[in-house]
Order: C-alpha cells, then sequence, then structure tokens
C-alpha cells in the first residue's frame, strides 16, 4: 500500500533544498503535512480560518466549560499513520483501550457483541482466525445470516489478502463501482446481515448505508480486520480532541519552529501562467477583509475539505480535470448531539449504580444500533472521562445521526428531544433519567460521500500547478475519509512536496537571476 512506500521519499539527499510551504488549513491533513515538511528542515506556516484548529476533528469549550465536539472519533486499530503522528507528538499515552468487541445495542436493552475476543489455553488467537469465531458466534445475526454473511465474506478479495496484501487491495479497489450492498448479496450476503449489522457499520464508517456506499470502502476497512489482529480493537481519548489530541500536535509544530495563524483564512490563490504555459501560484490572500494581506511561499498546500477545496481554486484551474473532478464529489451531512443526563444511561446491570454518580457505569465502548437514527454513540463519561466524567453528573451520551439530512431542518430543542426519546428505547435504564443538558453541532458537508464510481476524482497531492499541492482525506490515499486518511494524505502531501524541490528551487533561482538581470 501507498503508506508503505512513503518511507523512502522522506530519504533527503545531502544538500537537498528546504523550501518556505504556506499550508491553508489547519485540521489533521494540514498537520500531518506541516510534521513532516518541519522534520526535514522546511520552514512552515499554517494558516487557518476558524479560532482553533483540527478541522472536524476539533473541539472548544463553551461559555458554560462544557466541551464540544464536532463529532465522535473512534480510533482503530489500523490507525497506523496517525498512531505514528501522535507517538512522535508524545500523545499516545491519551488513547484508552477499550474490549476488543464491537457492541450493538437494540431495544429495550438487548445488547449483543461481536466479540473478536479469543484465547485458547490462555493463548491469544489472532487474525484471521478471531475474526472467524466473531462472525461465527455474534448473537447479533440468525444462524442462517451467520452462514450468508460467511459465504460473501469468504469469497471476498479480503481472501487473497491474507497472503497477497497488495493483490487483495488492487482487487478491492477494482470493486469501487458497485454498493457494498449489492456486491454482498451478489455473493451470498442476507438482507438482515445488511440491516442488523453492516448498515450500523457503514454508517458509523462513512455516514452512508450499504446500498449507498461503496464496496471499496467497506472491504478496505474489513482487508486490515482480517490481516491485522488489532485492527479492529478500538481506542478513544482520553478527553476532549483539543486537550488531548491537538495542542499536543500544535506543540510540536510550534518547537520545531513551525508558525500556526489562526482566524487567518485565504481569501483568494494568486497565480500567473508560467514559461510553459501552466499556471503558477505567486501567493495567497489571508485574512478579514480590510485586514487583508498577501504571503508568499515556494510551495504553497490546500489541506482542505471537499466544500473547502471547491471553494479555494481558482475557476479557471477547472480546464485540468484533476481540479475539475473535485467538484463531481460532495460531502455527506452529519448531526452530533450530546446529551448529559443525571444517572447512568448504559448501566444495565446494577439497578443501584444507575443513580449513583460518584463514578461512572455502564458500557465503556463504541456502541452501534440498528434501530435507531443515531448509527454509533458512546458515553464519553466512561469512554473519554478526564474532561467528561464531572464527579453529582451522570452520563453524557455522544450520539451521531446518519443519515442527517432529513433532520437538518429540525430545531435543535426537537433534535434533541427525539434522540433523547430514542436512547430511552435502546435503554431501560434510562428511562427514569432526566437531560439536564444537551448540545448540537450540525455539519452540512463532512466526509465526501464514498459512493459507487466515486474514487476516481479524487486528486492526486501533486496537481498540475508545478507548486501547488492538496492533503485532506478525500485526495488519494489508499484509506477511506477519516482521521487515519487525513493523516496518510499528509504524508503523501509532504512526499510530493519533497519530490518537486529540486525543481521548484530551480525556478526560484531562474527567478532571482532574471530580477537580478
Amino acid at each position: 500500500m501507498q503508506n508503505i512506500c512513503i518511507t523512502a521519499c522522506f530519504v533527503m539527499l545531502q544538500g537537498a533544498p528546504k523550501l518556505k510551504v504556506a499550508i491553508v488549513g489547519g485540521g489533521l491533513a494540514g498537520l500531518s503535512t506541516a510534521v513532516e515538511l518541519l522534520d526535514q528542515g522546511y520552514e512552515v506556516d499554517i494558516y487557518e480560518g476558524r479560532q482553533w484548529v483540527g478541522g472536524k476533528v476539533a473541539s472548544f469549550v463553551d461559555k458554560d466549560g462544557n466541551h464540544i465536539e464536532m463529532g465522535l472519533h473512534v480510533f482503530f486499530g489500523c490507525y497506523f499513520n496517525l498512531f505514528r503522528l501522535m507517538a512522535k507528538c508524545g500523545v499516545l499515552e491519551n488513547l484508552l483501550l477499550k474490549e476488543h468487541t464491537h457492541t450493538f445495542c437494540n431495544n429495550d436493552g438487548d445488547v449483543r457483541e461481536l466479540d473478536f475476543r479469543f484465547f485458547l489455553n490462555g493463548q491469544k488467537i489472532g487474525a484471521p482466525f478471531h475474526g472467524l469465531k466473531a462472525f461465527f458466534t455474534t448473537p447479533q445475526l440468525a444462524p442462517i445470516d451467520k452462514v450468508a454473511n460467511s459465504l460473501a465474506l469468504g469469497t471476498s478479495p479480503i481472501v487473497r489478502a491474507l497472503f497477497d496484501p497488495e493483490g487483495g487491495m488492487r482487487d478491492i479497489r477494482a470493486l469501487d463501482n458497485i454498493s457494498f450492498e449489492d456486491w454482498f448479496k451478489s455473493h451470498g450476503g442476507s438482507d438482515a446481515s445488511v440491516k442488523r449489522m453492516w448498515d450500523p457499520i457503514a454508517y458509523a464508517l462513512g455516514f452512508l448505508d450499504c446500498k449507498d456506499i461503496s464496496a471499496r470502502c467497506m472491504l478496505t476497512i474489513f482487508q486490515f480486520f482480517a490481516t491485522k489482529t488489532d485492527a479492529s480493537v478500538l481506542r478513544m481519548l482520553n478527553g476532549s480532541p483539543a486537550e488531548r489530541l491537538l495542542k499536543p500536535i500544535t506543540d510540536y509544530v510550534e518547537a520545531k519552529g513551525g508558525r500556526i495563524h489562526t482566524r487567518q483564512g485565504c481569501k483568494e490563490v494568486l497565480y500567473e501562467q508560467g514559461p510553459d504555459g501552466k499556471p503558477r501560484v505567486t501567493g495567497l490572500l489571508i485574512g478579514k477583509q480590510g485586514k487583508q494581506q498577501v504571503i508568499t511561499a515556494d510551495a504553497y498546500v490546500a489541506a482542505l475539505d471537499v466544500p473547502g477545496a471547491q471553494r479555494l481554486l481558482p475557476q479557471e484551474w477547472r480546464k485540468f480535470p484533476e481540479f475539475d473532478n473535485i467538484y463531481k464529489l460532495v460531502g455527506v451531512p452529519v448531526i452530533t448531539v450530546q446529551l448529559r443526563y443525571d444517572g447512568w444511561v448504559t448501566e444495565l446491570q446494577d439497578a443501584a449504580r444507575v443513580k449513583d454518580l460518584r463514578s461512572p457505569a455502564g458500557l465503556d465502548n463504541l456502541l452501534y444500533s440498528a434501530d435507531t437514527y443515531f448509527s454509533c454513540f458512546a458515553d464519553l463519561a466512561l469512554t473519554s472521562p478526564v474532561e467528561y466524567f464531572r464527579e453529582g453528573q451522570g452520563s453524557l451520551m455522544q450520539c451521531v445521526i446518519t443519515p442527517a439530512a432529513p433532520y437538518m431542518p429540525w430545531t435543535n430543542e426537537a433534535i434533541a428531544a427525539e434522540t433523547d426519546k430514542q436512547v430511552r428505547q435502546l435503554f431501560p435504564s434510562a428511562r427514569n433519567l432526566n437531560v439536564t443538558w444537551h448540545s448540537l453541532v450540525k455539519i452540512g458537508q463532512s466526509l465526501y460521500r464514498e459512493a459507487p464510481g466515486v474514487d476516481p476524482f479524487r486528486p492526486d497531492q501533486a496537481t498540475p500547478v508545478p507548486n501547488f499541492f492538496l492533503a485532506g482525506s478525500y485526495t488519494k490515499q489508499d484509506y477511506i475519509d477519516s482521521m487515519e486518511g487525513a493523516t496518510l494524505s499528509g504524508r503523501q502531501c509532504a512526499a510530493a512536496v519533497l519530490k518537486a524541490a529540486p525543481l521548484l528551487e530551480g525556478a526560484k533561482q531562474q527567478e532571482k537571476q532574471v530580477v537580478a538581470v
């Protein structure tokens, strides 16, 4: 896979040029790009339009001291590039390992597991056998659906990936034109498997159901689950993303000499036609109206999401298919709801603990449901207690509503009330509790829509404009739109800048000679 090949790109030649790079966007993709380039001795400035960094991973504190997140952030064991970044910045210790099981919460307290924990005679049994055990034993599916499930997955490219990872990945990429549901059913999978298991997982991964998400997207994840023992284990931050993930990364960037400029969004990309007929960026117009300035660099990176990239790119550049294809991508809406209760919502074992607020109680993991309009959720007071557990207060349920489009016009109060109603529908333990606080975050375009046939429209990090590069999880990389995808795209973007550096340095020296003459 591409990330395996990247390492060689970072071995710089003696005397290789060190460029000045301007990065637009302070999300994970921009931060990842910056870290890699700073490690190579580059001069890096990040320009972020909002008052905080992090993009879709950001969080902030409201006037009452509540930490508000943009979404529910879960770290799969196959987030190798993100873990590498976190280790470099000294932040891996902020991840809390959860039990190696995926938990499905059905109506009326019916909790069922997809349990990857597998031991024989005290020995841990790994991939692929732990996955086979999980799918054969899960009570979430009826016996006939387990057989159908096994038939479909047993005839997938995942099998090839067990002994030929590169070949398996090529086969998975070739399935981009078909939905996961169509592929799954054509291989013997059942409708009940889709509705009770795969739809909630698909919503959690890409905010789409199985009939709308590409088979490539889903099978990419399953390939990791099948071949890497701990790829399917989940971790969550011990507190808020701002404090436990982003601050250590920005501290690293600044310690390396990087500069982060918040409230300094890019309004326009300035460019001219080069002698070869290709555009060449000459600067960026940065800042608010009346306080704008033009900044210059040797290389420029747009580390944005799909709508951000579409707004920033000069319209004239759409003559290049690589840029025009970006306008064929569209983001998926999502709503994240936080509900604070005066007891422990998911404590189903001990009724006396439900109202005991001295310590958290309940299900400490990411949770899925096929019975509610929120596909995945968690009690942050349990999973991420440093910022979210408060003595004297109970569960902080964070619920992700997908598909969100039908509910975007609803008022915040109506969405909060409906979410609370469905929480009580799942958990009898919540039915005598009260909601004491709530918040909502609506994002009109979040992850790009990984629908069948969309993958060819994703651009490479290097572009037809020699000194202009792209980063973002929507760009070409062998993972889905996610924190890992964003981080990997940043590494690939930095590699593209390094590869182009001699030519960019040569062009800069030629310009100096022309000016001198």
